[in-house]
């Protein structure tokens, strides 16, 4: 199979994925906004093609399918918590629009040069369409956070195949040596923010040889962790007085114990998974209770190292919707020997969200740049609800740190000396 087709079966797999989601809800859930942080599930659908309309129909020099949504489903120019108000395509309307315009793609990717040298720089290895693929998948994981904040009378359950067991760990921390390794990448298909590749120098540090555990934070929460200012930094305390939390999202007290809501089944906490939906803050709190700090980026880069985006090796694509137990995948270790480094849970890092030395924004500024600065922090690792091709070891995300909605956990780090 050519890369032209490779490329069109992705991007039909991502269509297929993005059709399940949405399947089993009527017009009144997809149309409803039932978070302010999170779209009417409709207008993401709608944006996903009209991203694909930009990118492989107008992006090549050709006409747009309908350029009169352009300014409907701009992400910058509709904030989210004013996108029910605004006069969206109906989902039949959006089906309709998305099918037009992937018949339009794929009329012009059969057609097209993806060769290294092609005169196009976004056609070159497919980058354009790989683009487009990783972007409606990471709607996807989106879309999936949404259907978690939806009431439980409009949740409906989702079943999935349970993960692997759990295995015990060779210990509790990894010991990184000192040294100098390359971050980033300079693969034709990685984004602007993960390039250029870049050499790091790193002391010697201790980390984390899985995320977190739900027992493990719960021990925090049990000991007072949120009644108690020393483990917080001023924001930090700031945010934890103004929401009120007292745990992670989602979770509920039931006597001496906790349960948790997952796509409208209550459920107990499960002691051995990785603790999810909580925000940088409460990582952070933890990680001083625990006598540690969250890894910075590079660390957590460098400890990932080696580790493998595939269903044998890591929990990703929504297989089995939630976090796999820790030591679930001895396969997937890292070089340096840290579990479930990718998939599961995002981990939050101390690092803002910045540039690499030689940075270069491509193809244009509101995928990254606009996002730079100490406003973010940087998360990596991705979910179970990522799918393997937006996930790898020098992928980067980012989020604001009071953000508890994304299926976020994280692990710990500390100095040697």
């Amino acid at each position: 199979m050519d890369l032209n087709d490779q490329l069109a079966t992705a991007l039909e797999e991502a269509r297929a994925r993005t059709t399940a989601i949405i399947a089993p809800y009527d017009d009144v859930v997809l149309r409803r906004q039932h978070d302010p942080l999170m779209s009417p599930l409709v207008w993401d659908f709608a944006h996903v093609a009209n991203y694909e309309d930009l990118w492989l129909v107008r992006a090549l020099g050709h006409d747009a399918v309908r350029a009169d949504l352009d300014d409907l489903y701009d992400a910058f120019q509709q904030p989210r918590n004013v996108r029910e108000t605004l006069p969206l395509l109906s989902p039949t309307e959006a089906r309709s629009y998305a099918r037009r315009v992937r018949e339009r793609a794929l009329e012009l990717l059969a057609e097209a040069d993806l060769t290294p040298d092609a005169a196009d720089a976004l056609l070159r290895h497919g980058f354009v369409h790989y683009l487009v693929v990783q972007h409606e998948h990471q709607h996807d994981e989106t879309m999936l956070a949404a259907l978690q904040l939806l009431p439980i009378a409009d949740s409906r359950r989702i079943d999935a195949p349970p993960p692997p067991s759990g295995q015990a760990l060779e210990a509790d921390e990894v010991l990184v040596p000192a040294g100098s390794f390359s971050m980033g990448s300079d693969h034709a298909w990685g984004y602007d923010n993960e390039r250029p590749q870049h050499e790091v120098d790193l002391c010697d540090y201790w980390i984390d040889t899985a995320p977190v555990t739900n027992a493990k934070y719960q021990e925090f929460v049990s000991e007072g962790g949120y009644d108690d200012a020393r483990w917080w930094t001023a924001d930090g305390w700031a945010w934890r007085q103004e929401a009120g939390a007292i745990a992670p999202q989602f979770w509920r007290r039931d006597g001496q114990s906790w349960l948790r809501v997952r796509f409208g089944t209550i459920e107990r906490v499960p002691a051995d998974e990785p603790v999810q939906h909580v925000c940088w803050h409460e990582a952070d709190a933890y990680a001083r209770w625990a006598g540690k700090r969250l890894p910075t980026e590079a660390e957590w880069e460098r400890a990932a190292a080696g580790a493998v985006p595939d269903s044998a090796r890591a929990n990703l694509g929504q297989e089995h919707l939630g976090p796999a137990p820790v030591g679930a995948y001895p396969s997937g270790r890292s070089d340096v020997g840290c579990h479930q480094m990718l998939g599961d849970v995002w981990e939050w890092t101390a690092t803002d969200f910045g540039p690499h030395p030689g940075f270069v924004a491509f193809p244009y500024d509101e995928y990254s740049a606009v996002f730079h600065g100490d406003r973010y922090k940087v998360l990596r690792g991705g979910s179970w609800a990522t799918h393997p091709s937006a996930c790898r070891t020098t992928f980067r995300n980012w989020d604001l740190p009071i953000r508890r909605q994304i299926f976020a956990g994280f692990r710990c780090a500390r100095d040697v000396h």
